[in-house]
């Protein structure tokens, strides 16, 4: 479980993430990463949407836990104020324990790289 200071629950802060952060998908996953906010909050903070297309109560929940989860030890890894929204896919209802993770770790991964000049 996320503590309360870890844990988006503002829907202007779930608004600010996807709209203003740095966007990167993979197979099971989106996740949103806001880094340029004002360093207001001592932690990092994480937020989930697991919609109903992912499945029904049950599966989004399991999902949303196995999230959670995964997320929890990353948050130490990102910078104070800093707001990650991960978006489940359809895909990962079905998608193992290790699948999320690797999928993750690579969304963040490539959420955290800086932009190239174009």
């Amino acid at each position: 479980m996320l503590s309360a200071a870890q844990r988006l629950r503002r829907s202007a802060d779930f608004a600010a993430a996807i709209r203003g952060g740095r966007r990167a998908g993979r197979g099971t996953l989106v996740v949103h990463l806001l880094i340029d906010e004002p360093v207001c909050a001592s932690t990092a903070r994480a937020g989930f949407v697991v919609s109903k297309a992912v499945g029904n109560a049950v599966v989004r929940n399991r999902v949303r836990r196995r999230l959670r989860h995964l997320v929890r030890p990353l948050l130490s890894d990102l910078p104070a104020g800093a707001s990650l929204v991960v978006r489940a896919l359809p895909s990962a209802s079905t998608a193992t324990y290790a699948t999320l993770a690797t999928d993750l770790e690579g969304a963040l991964a490539a959420a955290r790289r800086p932009r190239r000049p174009r």
